[in-house]
């Protein structure tokens, strides 16, 4: 999943988000951890006046953010670079999630990208995508539901957001890359992934501000802000993508 920073209360401008996000900071007395790369995925449904987007409650039992709404996401996986797409991503989000990388490849940007629609499906029973045209050769293991659905993912649907990294010495660090496609790209839709026994408990689409109300991470708060700006910008593949990482014991958001 994504970052664990506490809610932080929404609203004020891209230039003070950094600054909230500071004021929430928790003990940071824990031996420090190389963050995990990990990616998460925004639904949004525009098919109304006010857009709606997609967020699960994870489930109270769970060691990490036990009971807060997020987006689905998770772990990159080795598998999720090596996965065939039926159209690359967008070449100015490539080179965006390019930067700042060690060893950077068109094919760990694709990776990420990857990691949130394969994570989407995992936790949501969502798969994004179009049907192949023909027999689907995939890494094994994680990608296998899509081989038997015929369905091939797309990132030509899948806007890079934004990226948070995890204070230092905290339980957890992730390097979380958020993106966000319609939910028109939605190709399949499977039951039996959210309940009372699942990581996400339950799964509602609510308008961005009501979205807001609800107890999600500082960090989660904060991208659903970008992503309204990106919205009203027209979802432009040019809208700026913000970092947010602490620098000097404070939050900086620095643009990719």
């Amino acid at each position: 999943m994504n970052d664990d920073i506490s809610s932080v209360r929404a609203g004020g401008t891209a230039a003070d988000r950094a600054d909230r996000l500071t004021r929430t900071i928790r003990d940071q007395s824990f031996p420090n951890l190389r963050p995990r790369d990990s990616a998460t995925l925004i639904l949004i449904d525009r098919a109304e006046t006010v857009p709606k987007v997609l967020l699960g409650r994870r489930h109270q039992n769970l060691r990490f953010m036990p009971g807060k709404f997020v987006f689905p996401g998770g772990r990159i996986e080795p598998e999720d670079r090596l996965m065939a797409v039926s159209a690359a991503l967008h070449p100015t989000d490539a080179d965006r999630l390019m930067r700042l990388v060690k060893r950077p490849s068109l094919a760990k940007a694709a990776g990420y990208a990857l990691a949130a629609l394969r994570e989407t499906y995992e936790e949501t029973g969502l798969m994004l995508g179009v049907p192949a045209a023909g027999t689907m050769t995939v890494p094994p293991g994680a990608w296998d539901a899509f081989a038997k659905a015929g369905i091939v993912p797309d990132l030509s649907a899948v806007h890079f957001v934004a990226r948070a990294i995890t204070p230092p010495k905290r339980p957890l660090r992730f390097d979380s890359r958020f993106f966000a496609a319609d939910v028109s790209a939605i190709a399949r839709r499977e039951d039996g992934f959210v309940g009372p026994d699942k990581e996400l408990v339950e799964l509602v689409w609510l308008p961005l501000d009501e979205a807001q109300k609800l107890d999600m991470p500082g960090i989660t708060a904060v991208v659903l802000e970008e992503l309204q700006d990106r919205i009203a910008a027209g979802m432009s593949h040019d809208h700026p993508v913000p970092l947010y990482r602490m620098l000097h014991k404070r939050f900086v958001r620095e643009i990719l």
